[in-house]
């Protein structure tokens, strides 16, 4: 392989901001929606492809299915960002991304892998060009990389898409409340007349955030915690439903100050695991569809997932972008106490459902007359 950019690249990245900004503040800004998936840098010279993730390590084996449409449909030599996905439908004929599904596809077994490139297989959209034919991009302003973007990745149908993208903000602030319920995780900006900067925080992100109120179920220790000073890695979260006590996810982003206090804090309400709602799933040796705490995956192989159970009397609320099944789909963020709370009473019905929308309309596939395009 021998091309203008080559790897190892670490990609562009992006800082978050609170609503959609203004382009004319900043000289101007190109909107496009926010993929869920795996970061991924396409290199392809004739017939060798590699695929990178964004710390630079090797997807190709992962997803043959994908290496095999960027050879027919990606133009013959040429590097490009993006973002891997896998689409499944949903029940009203449209279709969701699902980052679970995605997860499901980093597997050591090539028997597995090529399954799985057959049962839910993955699609690249890409976003960004560093380098086409002989020519590299990385230093000329995204107005000029996204014009050679559209003219050399024009017709592309999937399972290779290129992202759709609109320089007027109020598009972008439609397209926030509106693509999530295709699954997406929000908005991002990029200023027209930058550069692509690797692993620099150039590009804006808008996304969306809610609250919640959520059962503190139990804490898991920092890795630097010992005997003389414990600290406290995350806090273990919970929902109620049908009367049984569902893990929802972690919060995790404390000084370590604020990890030594709530480990003291807590200490109260430590009770043997055999008292605890989540007592039978110690008992079990591999992952489960709830994704419970202490059960191991292929993505914590090795970890050790242990934790300390809590009676499950706290209730805390807590900022969080977006739900994926039935837990948080990140880190949720420590807000405030909530001792005015019962813990019975947070359950599920109080998070918001984001609005159905089809994936395909948004990758233009499913367009419908008179709706929305690509500027």
């Amino acid at each position: 392989m021998d091309l203008p950019v080559m790897p190892p690249v670490q990609p562009m990245l992006a800082k978050s901001v609170a609503g959609v900004p203004d382009p004319a503040k900043v000289g101007g800004l190109s909107f496009e929606p926010k993929w869920d998936g795996f970061r991924c840098l396409v290199f392809k010279d004739g017939d060798e492809v590699e695929l990178t993730s964004r710390n630079t390590k090797p997807l190709t084996r992962y997803f043959p299915e994908v290496v095999a449409a960027v050879r027919e449909q990606l133009p013959e030599r040429c590097v490009l960002d993006g973002e891997l996905f896998v689409a499944l439908p949903t029940g009203d004929g449209g279709a969701r991304l699902e980052f679970e599904t995605l997860q499901e596809r980093i597997h050591p077994a090539k028997s597995r892998v090529d399954m799985l490139a057959e049962k839910t297989p993955a699609c690249f959209v890409a976003f960004d060009l560093l380098a086409l034919g002989d020519r590299s991009y990385v230093d000329r302003p995204f107005a000029e990389r996204r014009a050679a973007m559209e003219e050399a990745l024009d017709g592309l149908t999937g399972p290779c898409y290129l992202t759709r993208t609109t320089t007027d903000p109020a598009v972008a602030e439609d397209w926030f409340h509106h693509f999530e319920g295709a699954g997406l995780d929000g908005v991002v900006a990029k200023p027209l007349e930058a550069a692509y900067q690797q692993n620099a925080r150039t590009m804006l992100k808008i996304k969306h955030e809610r609250t919640a109120d959520v059962v503190v179920a139990g804490y898991r220790e920092h890795k630097t915690s010992t005997p003389e000073r414990p600290l406290l890695g995350s806090l273990l979260l919970g929902l109620y439903a049908e009367g049984k006590l569902q893990h929802v996810g972690v919060s995790a982003s404390f000084t370590e100050k604020r990890r030594a206090e709530l480990i003291a804090e807590l200490q109260p309400l430590v009770c043997p695991i055999a008292e605890h709602p989540w007592g039978e799933w110690q008992e079990w040796a591999i992952a489960n569809p709830d994704r419970v705490p202490g059960t191991q995956s292929r993505w914590s192989a090795g970890k050790d997932l242990s934790f300390t159970p809590l009676r499950p009397d706290l209730v805390l609320e807590v900022k969080y972008d977006h739900m994926e099944g039935r837990r948080f789909r990140h880190t949720a963020q420590f807000k405030r106490w909530r001792p005015d709370r019962d813990p019975e009473s947070c359950g599920y019905e109080q998070l918001e459902e984001p609005v159905s929308y089809d994936l395909g309309r948004i990758l233009g596939v499913n367009e419908q007359p008179g709706g929305d395009r690509d500027e």
